[in-house]
C-alpha cells in the first residue's frame, strides 16, 4: 500500500552558487560524506549530482508529510547508488527510527539547468 509520494525540482544553478559561496559549510549541513564523495568525483559538474540529491532529499520529505518540518533532517536521508547505478533512499539516525518501516522508491534525474526526483513510499508489509 503506498505511504506518500514526493516530487522536486531544483533549479541547479541554486545548488550550484550555495556551493560556490558556502562550500563544505553547506556540503556538511545538507549531505552525508556517502553522497560528497560521490559527488565530489565530478569535477566539473558536481553541482547537477549534488542538485539532484537535494531534489531526492526534498522529494522524501514531501512523500512523509511533513516537508522539511517536524524533525526532518538533511543528513539522516541519505542518497546512494545501488551497483547497477540506481539510486536508493538510506535513512539514519531518528529519520530511520520514524521511516525505517517503509519501502523507498527513487527516480532522479537531470538536465544543465534542473534535477528532478521522484520518491513513492510504501509500507513493507
Amino acid at each position: 500500500m503506498i505511504y506518500g509520494i514526493g516530487h522536486d525540482l531544483v533549479e541547479c544553478s541554486r545548488i550550484k552558487g550555495s556551493l560556490e559561496k558556502l562550500g563544505d559549510r553547506f556540503k556538511n549541513k545538507i549531505y552525508t560524506q556517502v553522497e560528497q564523495d560521490y559527488c565530489n568525483q565530478f569535477k566539473l559538474n558536481d553541482y547537477l549530482h549534488y542538485a539532484a540529491r537535494f531534489a531526492a532529499k526534498e522529494a522524501f520529505s514531501k512523500a512523509i508529510g511533513t516537508g522539511l518540518r517536524d524533525g526532518f533532517k538533511f543528513t539522516e536521508v541519505g542518497v546512494e547508488n545501488q551497483k547497477s547505478g540506481q539510486p536508493k533512499i538510506v535513512l539514519s539516525g531518528s529519520m530511520l527510527d520514524k521511516y525505517g518501516h517503509l519501502k523507498a522508491h527513487l527516480t532522479m534525474s537531470h538536465s544543465e539547468t534542473n534535477a528532478v526526483a521522484i520518491v513513492i513510499l510504501e509500507h513493507n508489509d
